[in-house]
C-alpha cells in the first residue's frame, strides 16, 4: 500500500512538473505583448519630465545682442553658450533644439556653475572644457566640449616639443 502511496505522489508530482514547463513558454510568449504594450507608457512620461508643468516654449529666453560662444563636444554634441555682458547671472544654452535659461551658482573653486532647476540642467565651465549635466537623472548630456580656441590649445598642447635624447659614440 504504502509502494502504491508513493508511486501515485511520484507521478503527480512528475504531472505538475512537466505542467509547470508547459505554462512556461506560454507565458514568455505572452510577456513581449505585455512588455510592448508598456513602452508607450514610458514615452509619454518620458515627454512629460522633458517639459516641466508650467514652463512653455514661449518661455525661451530672448539671445539678441549676447555672445554665442560655439563647443563641440564629445560624441558629435554641440552646445551654444549665449552671454550677456550687462547680465552676468544669467546665460543661455541650446541644448539639441531647445534654448534652455540657466541662473549662476556660486561655487568655491572657481568654475562657473549655471543651473536651470526646472529642467534640471547644470552647465560647468573650467578654462579648459565646458560640461552640461542632467541633475535628474544625474548623468552627461555633453562633456569635453571645447570652443575652437580651447581645442587647438589642448592639441598643440599635446603634440608640443618633444625633446630627443641623443648619444654620442
Amino acid at each position: 500500500m504504502a509502494n502504491a502511496l508513493n508511486k501515485t505522489l511520484l507521478v503527480l508530482s512528475l504531472s505538475l512538473f512537466a505542467g509547470s514547463l508547459m505554462a512556461a513558454p506560454a507565458q514568455a510568449a505572452d510577456a513581449p505583448k505585455s512588455a510592448a504594450k508598456a513602452k508607450p507608457k514610458a514615452k509619454a512620461k518620458k515627454a512629460k519630465a522633458e517639459t516641466p508643468a508650467g514652463v512653455t516654449p514661449e518661455d525661451e529666453p530672448v539671445v539678441k545682442d549676447d555672445n554665442v560662444t560655439d563647443y563641440n563636444c564629445e560624441l558629435g554634441n554641440k552646445v551654444t553658450v549665449y552671454t550677456n555682458d550687462r547680465d552676468e547671472e544669467h546665460i543661455a544654452v541650446r541644448w539639441k533644439s531647445r534654448l534652455h535659461r540657466l541662473t549662476r551658482v556660486g561655487t568655491t573653486t572657481g568654475a562657473k556653475r549655471f543651473e536651470n532647476k526646472n529642467y534640471g540642467l547644470i552647465w560647468i565651465g573650467i578654462p579648459s572644457k565646458g560640461m552640461l549635466l542632467d541633475s535628474r537623472q544625474n548623468r552627461q548630456l555633453a562633456n569635453e566640449c571645447k570652443t575652437a580656441e580651447q581645442a587647438m590649445a589642448s592639441n598643440s598642447a599635446a603634440t608640443g616639443p618633444v625633446s630627443v635624447k641623443t648619444t654620442l659614440h
